[in-house]
């Protein structure tokens, strides 16, 4: 349900860009296509921001594994049962994961097997650390793992150590993400002020310029593609995760 909203408001988001777009190409263009062509440009460049903004909602469950761990083990440390460790992040967890863990603890009081709400959860974060996580609870629960704290704590140190290394490199890649912004935006807004001239528009209005129009959308969502593509960093597999 939470995935068809989305959908719906993303759809109602690329709308009302193509919406804004076109009314303000038009009332400085007068030209019906290259109106319609920088319209669709922009709401295809946004879809495709939002897409990569889910990316980074994935990022932000990867930076919130160790805080995660962290409240566990504390919580073990205290006396509390694995259970009521997970249970309990849903009121001193992060924020963005509680609710997770508030559908975990209502499972559980549903009578759900611990091994099918962690599975649960893991579909959830969609998340090789995570997966880890949550592998080594089931792996702990189900043989009464007496090292799990120090399993924990070793855990907790490998994903930081990963966080870092991936915090730099994603910085050190910044340039390529602002370029491909750059380069897909520049040349439509150039269009964009030279259409005020009534020769311009009059120029994309042939066959000819619609050609060059169409063309010129096609390699700009082409560019901008292939320079997200590689201003991402490479994800291993979740082997735990494709097996859910």
């Amino acid at each position: 349900m939470n995935e068809r909203q989305n959908n719906q408001k993303t759809l109602i988001k690329v709308v009302s860009l193509f919406a804004l777009s076109f009314l303000l190409s038009i009332t400085l263009t007068k030209s019906l296509v290259i109106s319609i062509t920088i319209a669709v440009v922009s709401s295809a460049l946004f879809q495709i921001s939002i897409r990569n903004s889910r990316t980074k909602n994935a990022w932000r469950h990867f930076e919130a594994i160790p805080e995660l761990i962290d409240n566990v083990i504390t919580g073990i440390q205290s006396g509390l049962s694995l259970n009521e460790s997970l249970s309990s992040l849903s009121s001193r967890g992060p924020t963005l994961t509680r609710n997770y863990f508030e559908q975990f603890s209502e499972q559980l009081r549903k009578g759900v097997s611990f091994e099918d709400a962690i599975s649960n959860l893991q579909s959830l974060f969609n998340n090789r650390a995570a997966d880890q996580l949550f592998e080594s609870l089931i792996f702990a629960k189900s043989l009464g793992g007496t090292e799990l704290l120090a399993l924990l704590r070793q855990l907790g140190d490998f994903t930081r150590q990963d966080l870092a290394l991936r915090r730099e490199i994603s910085a050190k890649q910044g340039w390529v993400r602002n370029s491909a912004h750059l380069a897909a935006s520049a040349p439509w807004i150039l269009l964009l002020l030279l259409s005020a001239q009534p020769s311009t528009a009059e120029a994309f209005s042939t066959s000819t310029g619609v050609i060059i129009l169409g063309t010129g959308a096609l390699l700009t969502a082409f560019a901008y593609l292939w320079m997200s593509h590689l201003s991402k960093l490479p994800e291993p597999s979740r082997i735990f995760g494709s097996q859910l």
